[in-house]
């Protein structure tokens, strides 16, 4: 039996719709790697995506905070919603959490309520960096092991103490939910769960169209070690 076979026994049982919630400062590549493998992937398998923010209006990455922006540089990229909180169609199975400075902005508050209001829909739940933390505000990692950003590991899980955060993780699943360490281990979430759906073939398929050497496992992630937070 193939690899893909041994992940779903029908296509049917494939999630087609998945969408990204953005807010202003969003991490550029938590959002773009998970989107680019799952790109990819939507070559070969009926994949919709859904770009979903508070408004239609383009959301920018850049900082205008002084306090993060110390440098005053105008450095970032636009993305334009396709859908807002209230209008992304009911049929949404796996939403992506971004990270980035604008997590931690009060202008994040939309963000934590759609998820709070969608997550009972979804099928999946993948989280980047510290998307995890706003995921944990919403409340829906409350009881479930899930990681996050090794840089700013003891401010993030100070905030959210009912989650039982594994420090040493790339990427923690527990049930629907899916989350990562900082940025770059958003590719290697999204490939993990590429290959737990589709089979570790398409994964590291996918992972070679890309030119990414996918770090594949889940337990070991060398910034929890960079940042002094192994043993946390």
């Amino acid at each position: 039996m193939s690899a893909q076979q041994n992940a779903s026994t029908s296509s049917e049982a494939l999630p087609s719709k998945a969408g990204i919630v953005v807010f202003p400062g969003f991490e550029p590549l938590d959002a773009f790697g998970p989107i680019e493998a799952l790109y990819t992937l939507s070559n070969e398998f009926k994949l919709d995506l859904y770009v979903i923010a508070a408004t239609l209006d383009p959301v920018y990455t850049g900082l205008n905070d002084p306090q993060l922006n110390k440098a005053g540089s105008h450095f970032g990229v636009n993305i334009v919603p396709t859908h807002t909180h209230e209008t992304v169609p009911d049929d949404l199975e796996v939403l992506l959490v971004p990270g980035g400075a604008g997590a931690a902005a009060p202008t994040v508050a939309p963000t934590v309520e759609f998820i709070k209001k969608v997550y009972p829909k979804l099928r999946y739940l993948i989280t980047v960096c510290n998307g995890a933390a706003v995921a944990a505000a919403a409340g829906v990692l409350d009881g479930k092991r899930a990681t996050t950003n090794k840089s700013y590991w003891t401010m993030l899980t100070s905030l959210s103490p009912n989650v039982k955060w594994v420090p040493t993780a790339r990427y923690v699943v527990d049930g629907n939910c899916w989350t990562s360490g900082g940025v770059s281990a958003g590719i290697d979430v999204t490939l993990g769960w590429i290959s737990k759906l589709y089979g570790e073939e398409r994964a590291r398929t996918v992972a070679n169209i890309m030119e990414y050497e996918w770090r594949h496992d889940p337990n070991w992630d060398t910034f929890a070690y960079v940042f002094g937070v192994a043993s946390a």
